[in-house]
Parts: C-alpha cells; structure tokens; sequence
C-alpha cells in the first residue's frame, strides 16, 4: 500500500487553535491547484498502480471550502482512480464540518475515509484550545459518517492546555466507543507564531516533557489499538519546516515517537508478564500476544528467562540504549535473554501514513 500525499494546508479552517501554525505542521505554505498536480507527478514515479494505494489530503478542513474548489481539488485523484494507480481517496476536516450535503457530494467524488481533526472530548479542553467545536459535535460527525458509510478516523492530541492524563484517558475511552476505524495521536509541541508560543513566552503553558508525553501517548494507543482501532500515526512528521531552526520553541518532539511509544509499551508489558510467571518452575513456558505485542514466548530456565520474539520487533523490545532490558534486570532477578526467533511469524509493518 502507497500514499500520494496532497497538501492543502489550513484551507477552510474558520478558527486558528492555540497550537496551531499550520505551515510549520503540514510542511507547506498555500496550495493551489497547481500545486496539487506538482505533487501527483512528484509520486507516480515512485509508485506501482495499485487499489490499495490512496490518494490523501492533508491539513486544512477541506469540507470547508466552496464545492467548485473541493471539486476542483478532487479531479486529480479521481483521475489517479480511474487509472487504477490508486484505489481510494481520503481526506481530513473538522467535525462541525460534517453534514448531509457534504457526505452526499464527496460520496459522488469516491471519498472513502474522512478523518476528524478532535483533538479531545474534553468540552473545557477544547475551549481552552480554541477549537471552535464541541465534543457533542464530533460525535454526531461521526454518526452521520457513518450512517453514509465512509471509513472515519480521529485525530488525538496530549498535552493540550489544561489538559489533565485523566482527560486523556477518559477522552480515548470514549473515542473507543465511536468505533472509528483509524486514529493519529499527536503530542502538542510549542510552535512559533501560534498562540500557544505568547503563553509559553508568558509562562501560562508548560509543554509535556518527553518522557510525559511518551507515557500518555503510550496509554492511548494501547487502548484504542486493544479495541480494535488502528493507530496510523504517533507523532508529527519532521519534516523540513518543522525542523527549521526558531520554529521549534519548546515541547516533547522526537523523530521517532512512535518508537518510543510501542518500546514504551514493550516494557510495561513485559514487566508485567515476568512479574506474573515469577514463580513458575524452570521450563515453564508461556505465551502472549496482543494487539499492540505480535507475539512472544517467555521460557523459565535455571538461570532466569528467555524471550523469543520477531526479529523486526527487537529494538522496541530492548529499548533506546538497551533501556528495557536493563530495567526489567533491575527489577527481576535471574539473567534475562532476549532470543529472535525467525519461526516465530512477523508482525506486519504499520502504516505509517
């Protein structure tokens, strides 16, 4: 699977959030129609025609602006479509831009999935962020998306102005119960330009530390990807102009966060499991799975325990610098091994889109 990325970076957006400075975060200034096609022709070369490719447009609320121009934008990847170089179309936009009229007109332009931008179902989390919209507003976005059949997902942020972890935690539970099929978390950073930069420089907003973020983000895709939703993104892309020097002001950023999550996860995870097959004898075995952890199998033996596992998935399980494995050492006692196992089958790549 292949995704063309189009960028229309804040088109239609009505309300500029605290965090947000939208050419720092899609990498992109304005996008004309132009533009569009530029970044079609950039792709195809790098890709084989496929109906599981999608075409994807990013940024902005693009169920916001005029019908002609939405029209205009789609001609090119419905283009893409009827060639077979992709088979699907998805798009983003805000959930008080969701209704009848708009499902109907993108259902004709063979939009698959539209993802929500949410951030939070916290009502005084989403006033203090300037969103614009209310948690009652995303959930019956995502009713009449799906009364019309099209493939949703949510857009999740930590460390959004007064927003507690209990906040988080009792926002993904709820979005657990909308059943979207796909979901990014993002963690907020501190952006120049941006509202939420004056209040930092104020010292009004203080950004989640890396190790805070990790632990939330962490807590959050283990839960939506255990009830079934899929977690497609962790983590802003770093692209060039997020990167670029005096845009980046203060917050927990990192090229890999998703890594950092799922090795997050790993330890807690595998913790946990030593900690409950302690007192089994040597040459007990057990094993576990889940839909975050593809698969492993934990063997007692005289001198402690070893772990088998996929091959692909050894640097989330040691950790950055063999952190795991040194604190799962500290904790329990015996020499742990971690042991690849090719027999053991692979955990298919995510999406990293």
């Amino acid at each position: 699977m292949a995704i063309i990325p189009l960028f229309v970076p804040h088109a239609a957006c009505p309300h500029r959030c605290v965090f947000c400075n939208q050419r720092t975060i899609s990498g992109e200034a304005e996008t004309s129609l132009d533009e569009v096609q530029r970044q079609i022709d950039t792709w195809l070369p790098r890709i084989r025609p496929s109906r599981d490719n999608e075409a994807a447009f990013y940024g902005g609320s693009f169920t916001g602006l005029p019908l002609p121009l939405q029209e205009r934008l789609l001609a090119p990847a419905e283009a893409l479509l009827e060639q077979g170089v992709v088979g699907s179309i998805r798009l983003s936009t805000r959930p008080d831009y969701i209704d009848a009229p708009r499902l109907e007109f993108l259902q004709r332009h063979h939009v698959r999935l539209v993802e929500l931008g949410v951030q939070s179902l916290d009502d005084a989390v989403l006033c203090r962020a300037e969103r614009g919209h209310t948690a009652a507003q995303v959930r019956q976005a995502v009713d009449l998306l799906k009364a019309y059949g099209f493939r949703t997902g949510i857009q999740l942020m930590v460390g959004l102005p007064g927003q507690t972890f209990a906040s988080v935690r009792e926002t993904a539970e709820t979005v657990c119960g909308l059943h979207p099929d796909v979901a990014r978390i993002y963690p907020v950073l501190v952006l120049e330009g941006t509202a939420l930069a004056d209040q930092y420089r104020h010292g009004l907003y203080e950004p989640l530390t890396l190790d805070e973020a990790v632990e939330q983000a962490a807590w959050v895709y283990d839960r939506l990807e255990n009830a079934g939703i899929r977690v497609i993104r962790t983590g802003l892309q770093p692209d060039a102009e997020l990167v670029r020097p005096g845009q980046l002001l203060a917050g927990p950023f990192h090229p890999a966060m998703g890594e950092l999550v799922k090795s997050r996860l790993y330890r807690q995870k595998v913790a946990r499991l030593l900690a409950e097959t302690g007192p089994l004898p040597p040459g007990s075995t057990v094993e576990f799975s889940d839909a975050v952890v593809p698969f492993l199998h934990l063997e007692r033996t005289g001198q402690g325990v070893c772990i088998h596992f996929p091959p692909r998935e050894e640097s989330k399980l040691r950790g950055r610098h063999n952190g795991n494995l040194q604190a799962w050492q500290e904790r329990f006692p015996g020499r742990i091994e971690l042991v690849p196992e090719h027999k053991i089958r692979d955990w298919s790549a995510d999406d990293k889109h």
